[in-house]
């Protein structure tokens, strides 16, 4: 499991490694039922908190993306079975349009970074 840190990202640390695992679950990296390292050595392979990773991981559970047992350890869970509304699933799009209309940007210029993350996401994706 390749994740980066970007010390100049205005994101808490948890919350870059989280996304890192999810865009690892879109492109198939991490496909459901991959465990994935535990706290404590992906804090020591990070240089980080342990807690931020507890942090990170429990954001993902919450999100339904993993399944945390005690004992066991953090495994992908199904992300097939979505009972999220359609509505839901675009709030964050459109929190992230929004953003990007309000730096200034054109609508070419926007649809040209959509276009280029959904390709960067699915290179993996049958």
């Amino acid at each position: 499991m390749f994740i980066t840190i970007d010390e100049t990202d205005v994101r808490p640390i948890y919350r870059q490694i989280a996304d890192e695992i999810k865009a690892l679950i879109a492109r198939g990296e991490l496909p459901e039922g991959a465990p994935l390292l535990s706290v404590r050595q992906l804090a020591a392979n990070l240089g980080l908190n342990l807690n931020t990773i507890a942090t990170a991981y429990r954001e993902l559970q919450a999100e339904g993306l993993v399944t945390i047992r005690h004992g066991t350890g953090v495994t992908v869970a199904s992300t097939r079975a979505n009972d999220k509304s359609d509505a839901d699933l675009r709030k964050p799009l459109r929190a992230a349009l929004t953003g990007l209309i309000l730096s200034g940007l054109a609508r070419q210029q926007i649809m040209s970074i959509v276009g280029s993350e959904l390709r960067d996401l699915l290179k993996g994706v049958r």
